[in-house]
């Protein structure tokens, strides 16, 4: 979601306002939700008016030359997807993917009738294109969830810790990284039950889940986290110098502290 602010806001001063006069879909394997190429073409001669984002979904509005509303185009990049205007990347380096500026690498493409271009470069096809998506689907932007909004997304769930947090309809934003990184500092360990927190852990889980996601858009990235460094074979905690265990946790490798984390 780091990422996705990043690519939010370039859209926001880059691609605003400017006609689509084509829309190049080289891939289908990257259309999403029975979305087809030629459906597309409804984009050509709109042109996008608003920029926003849900957890780890861009959303670009879109008007008609006749002013009427149209469809909102949904981007989503996983880890290896990049946003290029004109040329130049959102986010000039992502630590997971290769980031050489190969055609072969595009999986989605808008034409303007100033001549730019607007691509989606993305070398593991980890990301997807839609057409209205369905934005209820998805839980409480992890930037702006309230304590009350968190309480409810893991109230009386058995599910580990780790796993609901990463639930996109249950708090929508929060990946592998961000997990580790805001359980690490909560002093939660990531398997026991969503639904166990007491009122003091869930306030600090709250506060330390909005700090590390603004901290981590201030430095640049999901992967500038103080833990980052460590999740590695012999990596030891920050805080303590105890090793840290490396365990899979809601299907994903996880790294935590056994001696801080309870």
């Amino acid at each position: 979601m780091i990422e996705v602010e990043a690519y939010r806001l370039f859209a926001e001063k880059a691609a605003l306002h400017r006609p689509i006069t084509a829309v190049d879909a080289p891939d289908a394997w990257y259309l999403k939700r029975g979305l087809v190429a030629e459906a597309l073409g409804v984009l050509v001669g709109c042109e996008l008016v608003a920029a926003r984002r849900i957890g780890k979904l861009l959303l670009l509005s879109t008007r008609g030359a006749d002013g009427t509303d149209g469809p909102v185009l949904g981007l989503r990049f996983g880890m290896s997807g990049r946003l290029v205007v004109d040329g130049a990347a959102g986010v000039a380096e992502l630590r997971h993917s290769s980031n050489r500026a190969l055609a072969s690498y595009d999986r989605f493409g808008l034409a303007f009738a100033d001549g730019g271009h607007l691509r989606v470069r993305d070398p593991r096809r980890l990301g997807g294109v839609e057409l209205d998506p369905p934005e209820t689907a998805l839980g409480h932007d992890a930037a702006a969830v309230t304590v009350g909004q968190l309480a409810k997304a893991l109230s009386t769930s058995k599910a580990p810790l780790k796993a609901r947090l990463m639930d996109q309809a249950r708090l929508a934003g929060v990946g592998n990284l961000i997990a580790d990184e805001v359980l690490w500092r909560a002093g939660l360990a990531p398997a026991r039950p969503a639904g166990g927190l007491s009122s003091a852990e869930l306030r600090r889980l709250h506060r330390h889940l909005r700090a590390t996601v603004a901290q981590l858009g201030s430095r640049g990235g999901s992967h500038m986290g103080d833990l980052m460094a460590e999740r590695r074979p012999g990596g030891v905690c920050p805080r303590d110098g105890h090793a840290l265990i490396r365990a899979t946790v809601g299907g994903r490798t996880t790294w935590w502290c056994p001696a801080h984390q309870t």
